[in-house]
């Protein structure tokens, strides 16, 4: 893990760092960042010892609005409490605006509860090269740099389905190492940037909102996401992306997106 982080926490807020600048906009926050931030969050609720072991196994991130770089206060909320079952929300706002908002399943596990079902996938290959360079025509961005992209198909300079192999290279919160949930959150919420299906510099595309269901927990440090993109006339899509650790299979993703052309 190198010196870079995502945020510092200072007098209970979260305050950004360039590391979470996406290649949107230079003033913007890009998702990955805030959702392994929130997810971290609801991650940290551990139950007590009457309760049986659980996880985070299904993760939803809603954009209300512009995520900035200012600081952000985070609120959490038990609205489902539960031993086996139990739903959390968080809400981030910056000064009194909501600019997102979380909510996280856990649920109790049990090794060897239930036979396993439709879980084996072939992993994808990592290739031994990292990328060097991100989209062609876009600025330098804090975000690209938080990861190390290894693409086994697709790449950021070629449009269409993309897998990509990561690793995170800097902490959610500085002096916090990662958790596995963090490092996959950190990646996935650019499914549709690296899966892209339209040129960045002629079209708008906005992920509205993300969605991650976990059949097993992840582990490790490298992560992986086999990501496509499907777009709607009416400017609207989704992108679908198959997550996996060098293990197998951990689950999917999808996020919803709204499209139409710059200018």
């Amino acid at each position: 893990m190198s010196d870079l982080f995502f945020y510092e926490r200072r007098d209970g807020l979260f305050h950004p760092t360039p590391t979470t600048v996406g290649p949107w906009d230079p003033k913007l926050q890009h998702g990955g960042p805030p959702a392994a931030l929130l997810a971290s969050l609801l991650d940290s609720e551990r139950a007590d010892g009457a309760r049986p072991a659980t996880r985070i196994a299904y993760f939803s991130l809603d954009f209300l609005g512009p995520v900035g770089l200012a600081p952000m206060r985070v609120e959490q909320q038990t609205v489902r409490p539960g031993k086996k079952i139990a739903l959390s929300h968080a809400v981030a706002t910056m000064g009194d605006r909501p600019v997102l908002r979380a909510s996280a399943w856990r649920l109790a596990v049990d090794e060897d509860r239930c036979p396993e079902v439709n879980l084996a996938r072939a992993v994808p290959p990592r290739p031994d090269v990292a990328a060097k360079t991100f989209f062609p025509g876009v600025p330098d961005f804090g975000y690209g740099h938080a990861l190390e992209w290894r693409f086994a198909d697709g790449g950021f300079d070629s449009l269409g389905p993309a897998t990509v192999w990561t690793r995170l290279r800097a902490e959610i919160v500085r002096g916090s190492p990662p958790s596995s949930l963090a490092r996959v959150l950190a990646m996935v919420d650019s499914a549709n940037g690296v899966s892209i299906e339209l040129e960045m510099s002629k079209y708008l595309s906005v992920p509205v909102n993300l969605t991650v269901s976990l059949t097993r927990a992840p582990a490790g440090e490298w992560f992986a996401m086999r990501a496509k993109t499907t777009l709607a006339s009416e400017g609207t899509g989704t992108t679908r992306a198959e997550l996996f650790d060098e293990h197998g299979a951990v689950g999917e993703a999808l996020q919803t997106l709204f499209v139409e052309k710059r200018g």
